[in-house]
């Protein structure tokens, strides 16, 4: 009996390890991003729209950079929270659209764990600090517009470096926290990520375990990173409008509510699909529409955001055409 009983433990102990080798050997290593349509003449046609799309980015936000650094004159808060909006739109795009670049040339579309995580949270890092940061811009023109005699006291250069410290504090806490959550889930197949970039809501479609603690969770950091700011930049632009509405120059008045009009319209634009994306059950991520919603929050509100807020601006202008000035003359 001794003997029997040994050999039975002995052959269940290999089936164990034989189960536990094949589950290790079944758990996903890659990931493959499907992306946009794979017809030939699609795909091009988006390959040149996106790298269009792409190099207007770059050189939008990195001449709003360079302007900023170059003219004193621009030295103020409200181009210093500009000058690091425009950094962060150019790190946000090139985290996701030349991954969509290559993968529309390139016929193997994979991409390995560790870089997908890594892709995940630098996305969320910068996606994270977007939302803050627009929630201190609207904050800042809060305080120049209803308080001007306070405003260098309120808006001192320490606070404003502050205020970018604890905006890169909560992006990096944040990302952290959902990155980790996501990737820890077990993923034992398939590996096709119906999206064109590692995105939290369509990686969990993915996973092998039940989602539910991780849908509560996303809800929760939804209110927070993405409810929360966008209360912020509401409550600060009521006021702001309230305060147009006592301007006695009716053209005076007709500009400050254009301008703020376009930058509520922008806010709205990347807090709107981003709500939608993150702060619902991920069984009901919708393949290609959520492709599209992705692409307001990361490439067109990164592509209007030097349009809206800095090159419709007039001190702007005159700090590039200063320069054009300054080249022919020397």
């Amino acid at each position: 009996m001794d003997v029997k009983g040994l050999a039975e433990g002995q052959a269940a102990g290999q089936i164990t390890m034989q189960s536990l080798g094949k589950k290790n050997h079944s758990s996903v290593s890659e990931f493959i991003l499907l992306g946009f349509p794979s017809e030939a003449q699609v795909r091009m046609a988006l390959f040149a729209f996106f790298l269009l799309l792409y190099l207007i980015t770059l050189l939008g936000n990195g001449l709003i950079v360079m302007l900023i650094y170059l003219d004193s004159h621009l030295h103020t808060p409200m181009y210093f929270f500009l000058s690091v909006l425009s950094l962060v739109d150019i790190s946000y795009v090139t985290t996701t659209v030349p991954q969509i670049l290559v993968n529309m040339v390139c016929p193997r579309r994979t991409i390995s764990w560790g870089a997908c995580a890594a892709q995940m949270f630098i996305f969320l890092v910068l996606g994270i600090a977007e939302c803050v940061l627009y929630a201190i811009m609207a904050y800042d023109r809060y305080v120049a517009i209803c308080f001007p005699l306070h405003y260098t006291l309120l808006m001192s250069h320490s606070t404003c470096i502050k205020m970018v410290i604890v905006c890169w504090s909560i992006g990096i806490t944040g990302a952290l926290i959902y990155t980790v959550f996501t990737m820890h889930l077990p993923y034992c197949g398939p590996n096709k990520i119906d999206h064109f970039f590692c995105e939290v809501p369509a990686v969990l479609k993915l996973a092998c375990a039940d989602t539910s603690f991780n849908d509560r969770l996303d809800f929760i950091l939804g209110f927070i990173l993405l409810l929360v700011p966008l209360s912020l930049i509401l409550a600060s632009y009521v006021r702001i409008f309230t305060f147009i509405f006592r301007i006695r120059s009716a053209q005076g008045r007709l500009k400050s509510f254009s301008t703020c009009a376009y930058h509520v319209t922008v806010v709205i634009m990347f807090y709107g699909p981003a709500i939608i994306m993150y702060m619902r059950p991920s069984s009901w991520y919708d393949l290609e529409p959520d492709k599209k919603l992705a692409l307001f929050y990361n490439v067109v509100s990164a592509f209007l955001n030097p349009i809206i807020y800095s090159l419709r601006n007039k001190d702007v202008k005159e700090a590039f055409l200063k320069i054009l000035r300054v080249r022919r003359t020397a």
